[in-house]
């Protein structure tokens, strides 16, 4: 028995074979053109965008015990706000350049005031709007006695510096102070 052949179309409308169309080679042409302008500005694009973002950001390495993670990237143009990672320059006083040398390395801290931000003290125990933040040791690992940063409303552009660790030198010393923006490098985000 011979076997038939699927049926394919109806009396009606008869299946017509398609026979490929030569490509006249124009069409295909502006394709691959326009495929590889896409490609161009593409690779344009994302190179601009990694070189603004190495531009803006850096990678750090945190030496101290005061902050629990040791490697940070740091945003040299987000501000800063309540709760965020501050990178900056300390200033040059005594204690910071009998402890940190001359040419210090970037301190780390948490931002716990800002501007407007009301820093009050009882005792050794430093509040910021009320809550407590921070308890300043009377004297240094070295001995020295360590005199209280400042109190009251913290000032445009400038913020209350701190971090939980015991040792943490920051804003509840006079030697630190009110970290304002002059001094910030940036804002970091621990990575490890």
């Amino acid at each position: 028995m011979a076997s038939e052949a699927p049926y394919q179309g109806s009396p009606e409308q008869p299946v017509v074979p398609v026979r490929p169309v030569a490509d006249s080679g124009v069409g295909s042409r502006i394709g691959r053109r326009a495929r590889l302008v896409l490609l161009v500005f593409a690779a344009i694009g994302i190179y601009q965008a990694l070189t603004d973002w190495r531009d803006r950001h850096t990678l750090l390495i945190n030496t101290s015990p005061s902050l629990p993670n040791w490697a940070f990237i740091l945003d040299k143009k987000l501000p800063p706000g309540r709760g965020s990672l501050v990178f900056f320059d300390p200033p040059h006083t005594p204690l910071v350049v009998s402890h940190f040398g001359a040419n210090p390395s970037a301190f780390g801290k948490r931002v716990y005031g800002i501007a407007g931000d009301r820093v009050t003290r009882s005792g050794r125990t430093f509040f910021v709007n009320g809550h407590q933040v921070a308890v300043a040791k009377l004297y240094s690992v070295r001995g020295e006695p360590l005199e209280l940063g400042p109190t009251g409303i913290i000032p445009k552009g400038c913020y209350f510096v701190g971090s939980p660790h015991k040792d943490g030198f920051d804003s509840r010393y006079a030697a630190i102070g009110w970290i304002c923006q002059p001094r910030i490098f940036g804002t970091g985000t621990a990575v490890l």
